[in-house]
């Protein structure tokens, strides 16, 4: 259902968009528009970048906009397309998951050909662009949900040759933290239906919020350059953190779903610890205070492993049930390889 313009397989600069049916109240034939930039010359990769799979993280989205400007035929070697806002409905309201049907675009793959229109933007990508793909990189922030330590993610995948392509495109994203994480708000990951069909994927956690500070657009945009080196889809020198003098990335995971501590109960949350820190097995991450109990003794939120505190809740007002804080185990590149 979904068209374009563009011609993929044409060399040079193109701007277009992924023109998705959608009909509503004042509009029996309109289209969504979500923009997107390809840019083509001689051989090499084929590199699709993702912004805004949620609405509200802005990081990726404003790091793909400058690409989409700045790039040009002759430093690039292969392929790059970019979209830099794909829940597009959900980037213009500054919402996690779309308005329009109501759904998070990072549960909705393998997609519908027919269906709501996040289904059909996901169905696009499973069926067109990941076939074209040899590099899938996603690029996520906490939004307004979550604050994380700036660090490039990914999952353990099955299959080794694939899975070390991946940790060292993770590595080159030369953030100071990188987080292998497991899935457990369910299924119908972007990430997953990428990996699926054998692509090297990169995706990442930028921090969150709406206030967006300098240093973490930074680590957004040279990271994304960085990796694009890499991979040999744009010409430079990639710069290793040993080239520019600093320490090895960290190297965390949090696999197991007591990693993910939750709300017993709703109030307000306090972090105790700093972001970043490193935790013990029992220690108080935080309190959840009772907004109509200040009289009782706040509820204590306990780290049920040794680690490093790698997001909080960024909200501090929490419903049961809420994520509220990761708690994320050093490992080795080692472990990562051959676990």
């Amino acid at each position: 259902m979904i068209i374009t313009s563009l011609d993929f397989d044409k060399p040079g600069k193109q701007q277009g968009f992924l023109q998705v049916p959608y009909s509503h109240n004042l509009g029996g034939w309109a289209n969504v528009m979500v923009p997107i930039t390809v840019i083509a010359h001689g051989k090499g990769p084929t590199v699709l970048v993702l912004g805004g799979n949620h609405g509200d993280e802005y990081q990726g989205q404003i790091a793909a906009m400058k690409l989409a400007r700045e790039l040009t035929p002759e430093i690039v070697s292969g392929r790059i397309l970019l979209i830099p806002s794909l829940n597009f409905p959900a980037a213009r309201t500054a919402t996690r998951l779309s308005p329009l049907d109501g759904m998070n675009m990072n549960r909705a793959f393998p997609g519908e050909a027919e269906g709501p229109v996040t289904r059909q933007i996901a169905h696009y990508l499973t069926h067109v662009l990941f076939p074209l793909s040899d590099v899938v990189i996603d690029i996520h922030s906490g939004g307004r949900s979550m604050e994380f330590v700036p660090c490039a993610t990914m999952h353990l995948v099955a299959d080794r040759a694939q899975r070390a392509r991946m940790f060292a495109a993770m590595l080159a994203w030369g953030a100071d933290f990188a987080f292998l994480y497991a899935d457990i708000a369910g299924t119908g990951l972007l990430p997953v239906e990428a990996e699926n069909q054998g692509k090297l994927v990169v995706t990442t956690e930028l921090g969150g919020g709406e206030a967006i500070p300098a240093d973490v657009h930074r680590i957004a945009q040279k990271g994304l350059r960085n990796v694009l080196i890499h991979v040999g889809a744009l010409k430079g020198r990639e710069q290793t953190r040993e080239h520019l003098g600093k320490t090895p990335t960290v190297l965390t995971q949090a696999l197991n779903r007591e990693d993910y501590l939750l709300a017993p109960e709703s109030g307000v949350f306090e972090i105790c610890i700093d972001l970043g820190a490193k935790v013990k097995r029992g220690q108080t991450v935080g309190l959840i205070h009772h907004l109509e109990r200040p009289d009782r003794v706040p509820e204590p939120i306990l780290a049920q492993s040794a680690g490093y505190l790698i997001t909080m809740r960024a909200p501090c007002l929490t419903q049961q049930g809420d994520c509220v804080a990761v708690i994320a185990e050093r490992v080795s590149s080692r472990d990562v390889l051959r676990a």
